[in-house]
């Protein structure tokens, strides 16, 4: 496919993730400053993330310190566990205060927060009575309690798992859900919306075809408040071709949401679901590298995917399954170490130079938010503005 080739993907990385920006100086009485004008890119528009299940719960205060300078080494998204069978294991008696910790961490370090999941049939609190209208209250009870408990805090959420799986199952949660089907869904995203009418609510899935289209289209005809659809690919028996990777994004393309990776998983060991132990493969982390760096450049390329979040960071940490960046002593594999080459060298941007008689400063870059430092004869000065589609320029006043 033409699309695949490295000349078309680097065209489109600099068609749909640069652009061209302006920064004028002025001063108290808003006429043109002239000046001397660094603009460093920080943090990309387009999300990398991954879970950060672990975060502030290693015993080990060294390995805690590694875990977090590996994390915002590359990451500027994550994704918190609020999974209703851990976060609330006795009705009202939950785990808020540790994951108030973990969004405060991240909120520090400018990276941005997502619960994930509000409603899924796996991992469901074994207090739940056996009565799907009394679930189904509790359930978006939740929902509500939960996101609105947390906004401002986290304001993105994975609000419904796995619809189409719910039949598989069978607990209280799981046959409510599949007794309701789909207004389950648009349900929980109102209560969801309620809640928090800044949050970016999405639906996600693993099942990637016509039932997930069908999902889309009737929450969409019915006005659904869903903002993101979430796209979860696991690649324990194998990584997907490329070719099929583009034929998702362009097939769900189609209905205008921004496209999330939500939970990416690409092994470094043998193929297979669930070996215990997992055996290495010779080559295996070269290999998942390759890969790595080939499909993030794809998912890069491509306006409608937002965001990718990686699972796990580190070897071991789901399934047992050597899925990691991280081995499990947390040093980088080879797949971790392109990652940062692409996110923080390759997709970068410095800009330096002098600002025009209009006190513009003009240069071409990526998406997203810059530090700005300006040296004039009154003085240094020092911001961040966030440019990118809709906001190609800022005014920066000094003095």
């Amino acid at each position: 496919m033409e699309v695949l080739q490295p000349e078309a993907i680097e065209e489109r990385i600099e068609r749909h993730r640069k652009g061209d920006f302006t920064l004028r100086l002025a001063d108290s009485d808003g006429n043109p400053a002239r000046g001397a004008v660094e603009a460093r890119h920080e943090r990309h528009r387009f999300l990398f993330g991954c879970n950060c299940f672990p975060l502030l719960g290693h015993d080990d205060p060294d390995r805690e310190r590694l875990y977090q300078l590996r994390f915002q080494e590359l990451f500027h998204f994550a994704t918190l566990g609020f999974y209703w069978g851990t976060y609330e294991p006795q009705p009202r008696s939950t785990r808020e205060a540790h994951l108030r910790a973990q969004a405060a961490w991240l909120a520090e370090r400018g990276i941005r927060a997502k619960g994930h999941p509000l409603v899924w049939h796996e991992v469901v609190p074994r207090w739940l009575p056996d009565d799907p209208e009394r679930v189904r209250e509790l359930a978006l009870r939740r929902v509500h309690d939960v996101v609105s408990a947390f906004r401002g805090c986290v304001d993105w959420w994975d609000v419904f798992n796995e619809l189409q799986a719910a039949g598989n199952f069978d607990n209280p949660v799981a046959r409510w859900v599949a007794r309701e089907g789909v207004p389950a869904v648009e349900h929980a995203l109102r209560a969801a919306r309620e809640a928090n009418p800044d949050a970016v609510l999405l639906y996600n899935d693993y099942q990637i075809g016509d039932g997930l289209a069908e999902i889309v289209e009737r929450l969409l005809r019915n006005g659904a408040p869903l903002d993101a659809l979430g796209l979860q690919s696991h690649m324990h028996p194998g990584e997907t071709p490329l070719e099929e990777i583009w034929q998702r994004v362009e097939r769900f393309a189609r209905f205008g949401l921004p496209l999330h990776f939500t939970e990416l998983t690409v092994i470094s060991g043998q193929h297979g679901w669930a070996l215990n132990p997992w055996p290495d493969e010779e080559g295996g982390e070269e290999r998942q590298a390759a890969y790595v760096e080939r499909l993030y450049r794809l998912l890069f390329s491509h306006p409608a995917v937002h965001a990718v979040t990686w699972w796990d960071l580190q070897d071991g940490a789901w399934m047992g399954a050597p899925g990691g960046l991280l081995r499990r002593d947390l040093s980088p594999k080879p797949a971790y170490e392109a990652l940062r080459r692409l996110i923080r060298e390759h997709w970068t941007t410095r800009a330096v130079g002098r600002t025009e008689e209009d006190g513009a400063f003009r240069f071409r870059g990526f998406h997203g938010l810059y530090r700005v430092a300006v040296d004039t004869t009154r003085g240094r000065f020092e911001t961040t503005v966030d440019l990118g589609p809709g906001r190609e320029e800022a005014t920066i006043q000094i003095g």
